[in-house]
């Protein structure tokens, strides 16, 4: 019988996150990833964003995610002599003179301010962005290439044989007196972080997931100098000067992973209304995001059974709360240490006491 500390189940954001913090923190970890199985993380752009809406608001937790993530994904790269995590500004066209005035006393405030550039020279976005009334930048932002990224992670636990290219079911799990077993794998915990199919999982399916379809769109152009991300209702991402990532769209029905007509037309309606240069869609993308009906993740043990936990429902900021998360989870897992009641599942207890009853 082969022996782990954690079998983590999903690798996408969430689960890779996870399984480089355990293992970091010298704790033996199996992750187990179905490539057959559709993923968001592969989709998504990856952006992280302190202001976010057009309202321009904090991101939840902004000032304890955002120097954390920077130092992770860093470290990570050095350590894997990888490269996909990319710091820049978002640089946000003022739509109006109102908007202009608003969002500069917005700024002042420091909760705010902290996060925008105090001069941005407007001049150099001119050829390529409508900006009549100027802009702002947001600092401490970025974007990490998820593709690169989970085949990093991946390629790590393949070197240390412990990845398994093979789907989990519930139904396959053994609880003995202590720990779970998993054919010839005997392990501590189980921690599922397996996006939306969570909700088919008779074990989480009790929580209130509130799925969220996003499409994206990858553009040639000839020559975008930029290297900042620009938001005005869509974002446009430079992945290098002739490739532009565009999105993304939010609904809430046609939860399945097929592009629409609907979505495209949307999205080039909108960039036509911020992008000054031609380009060229040469693919689309849809994702089904594992948003929860609070907007804030699930974490924690399954109520009747501890040798199973989760780490889930991160939902369109899972690149920017993964980093902070894993690490306090980890701590929950390992020392005991309490879980912010925001994100524990107990918070959501009675709806699994009333489907059990």
């Amino acid at each position: 019988m082969n022996t782990a500390d954690f079998l983590i189940v999903g690798q996408g954001v969430g689960g890779s996150v996870l399984a480089w913090t355990l293992d970091r923190l010298g704790c033996k970890v199996i992750v187990a990833n179905a490539a057959e199985l559709p993923s968001a993380s592969r989709v998504a752009a990856g952006i992280v964003n302190p202001l976010t809406g057009r309202k321009l608001v904090r991101t939840w937790k902004a000032d304890d995610l955002f120097p954390f993530l920077h130092q992770f994904y860093t470290s990570i790269e050095q350590q894997l002599g990888a490269h996909f995590f990319f710091p820049l500004d978002i640089y946000r066209p003022f739509r109006s003179i109102e908007e202009q005035n608003s969002y500069l006393a917005q700024t002042a405030e420091s909760s705010i301010g902290k996060y925008v550039r105090e001069r941005v020279n407007n001049e150099q976005y001119k050829p390529y962005i409508h900006n009549p009334y100027g802009g702002l930048e947001v600092t401490q932002a970025g974007w990490v290439d998820l593709i690169d990224f989970l085949a990093a992670i991946r390629q790590y636990f393949q070197d240390k044989n412990q990845f398994i290219e093979q789907a989990i079911l519930p139904q396959e799990l053994m609880y003995p007196a202590k720990g779970a077993i998993w054919y010839d794998w005997q392990v501590q915990q189980v921690i599922f972080c397996d996006g939306v199919q969570a909700q088919e999982n008779a074990l989480w399916s009790w929580l209130p997931f509130a799925p969220v379809k996003g499409q994206v769109l990858t553009a040639r152009v000839e020559d975008y100098p930029i290297r900042n991300v620009v938001n005005q209702g869509v974002f446009i991402l430079p992945v290098d000067n002739k490739t532009l990532k565009i999105g993304a769209t939010y609904t809430w029905h046609d939860l399945n992973w097929q592009t629409s007509d609907d979505a495209r037309s949307f999205l080039e309606t909108k960039v036509k209304e911020i992008l000054k240069i031609p380009y060229e869609v040469i693919q689309q993308q849809a994702g089904i995001r594992p948003s929860t009906n609070d907007r804030r993740p699930f974490l924690g043990l399954h109520p009747a059974n501890p040798a199973v936990g989760i780490f889930n429902g991160l939902g369109t900021k899972g690149v920017s709360l993964a980093p902070y998360l894993a690490h306090e989870f980890a701590r929950f897992l390992l020392y005991g240490e309490e879980l912010a009641a925001e994100v524990n599942i107990n918070r959501h207890l009675s709806l699994y006491y009333r489907i059990s009853s």
